[in-house]
C-alpha cells in the first residue's frame, strides 16, 4: 500500500507544555518519533507542527515538517490538513497518524497498523495485552475487541478509560491509527458525538457513525509521554536498552 506517515506535534500541551522538544537522553522527543517512523521504511514521513522550533528542528535533521493551523482542535485535524494540501493525496492508500509522544514505538509495529485496512476496515489501530493493574489505571485507554481469528485481526466495539473491572476481550489500546483518504475525510467531517464527549475519546466519533475500527494485536506495549514522570520513565527505558 502506498503509505504516508504523519506525526502531529503541538507545543501547547496543557499537561506537558513544550512536550515535542523535551529531551530524552539528549534528543528531542519529536526527533525520536520521526526516527522511528523513518526506520519503518514504508513511505513518506511528515511532521505536522504549528511552532517554528519544531519545524526548524525536523528540517535541520533532513526531515520534512509542515506548519499547520495552530487553532486546529486535534492531531487528527492536523493530519487531515497535511493530506488535504498534499499534491499527491489521492495516491495514498494508507495514511498513518503516529502520535508525536510515542518515542518507544517499534518501527515494525508502525508497519502493522495498515493491516486492518487491507481487511476492509475504515480505520486501523493497534492493541496489546493488559494487566489487571493496568485496567484500573484511568490514564490507559482500553479497547474491547471482537476477534475474527485472521492474522490477529479484530474489531473494536468499545473504548474507555475508567475501569470496569473486566478483562475478557479487553486490551490496552495503542494510539496509532491508519486511514484511507475517504475514511479520514469522513471522520473529520463528523461532529463530536455524545459518547466522544462523555468518554473524552475521539474513537467514539467513528463508532457512533458506524465507521469500523479494525485492530491488530501486537506483543509490545507502549505508552505516550504525557507527564514529566512519563518522560523520565521513557528515558530510563532507552538508557537500559543502550
Amino acid at each position: 500500500m502506498k503509505t504516508i506517515i504523519i506525526i502531529p506535534a503541538r507545543m501547547a500541551s496543557q499537561r506537558f507544555p513544550n512536550k515535542p522538544m523535551a529531551l530524552i537522553d539528549g534528543i528531542p522527543m519529536i526527533q525520536r518519533v520521526w526516527e522511528k517512523a523513518k526506520l519503518a521504511n514504508i513511505g513518506e514521513v511528515v511532521v505536522a507542527c504549528c511552532e517554528k522550533i519544531v519545524f526548524d528542528k525536523i528540517n535541520s535533521i533532513g526531515g520534512t515538517a509542515i506548519m499547520t493551523n495552530p487553532d486546529l482542535p486535534s492531531g487528527t485535524d492536523r493530519v487531515y490538513e497535511i493530506i488535504n494540501n498534499h499534491p499527491n493525496a489521492n495516491q495514498f492508500e494508507c495514511i498513518i497518524n503516529l502520535q508525536g509522544d510515542m518515542p518507544l514505538v517499534d518501527p515494525n509495529d508502525i508497519q502493522k497498523v495498515s493491516i486492518p485496512l487491507m481487511q476492509g476496515f475504515d480505520i486501523g489501530t493497534l492493541v496489546t495485552h493488559i494487566s489487571e493493574e493496568e485496567e484500573k489505571n484511568i490514564n490507559i485507554t482500553k479497547a474491547k475487541v471482537n476477534w475474527i481469528k485472521r492474522e490477529n485481526i479484530g474489531e473494536a466495539i468499545d473504548f474507555y478509560k475508567k475501569p470496569k473491572k473486566v478483562l475478557k476481550n479487553i486490551y490496552h489500546h495503542i494510539g496509532i491509527y491508519s486511514f484511507r483518504i475517504n475514511s479520514l475525510k469522513k471522520f473529520i467531517g463528523l461532529k463530536p458525538s455524545e459518547n466522544e464527549l462523555f468518554h473524552k475519546l475521539e474513537q467514539w466519533r467513528a463508532l457512533d457513525s458506524n465507521m469500523t475500527i479494525g485492530t491488530k494485536y501486537i506483543d509490545e506495549s507502549y505508552f505516550g509521554v504525557d507527564t514529566e514522570e512519563d518522560l523520565l520513565k521513557a528515558e530510563n527505558i532507552i538508557k537500559d536498552k543502550k
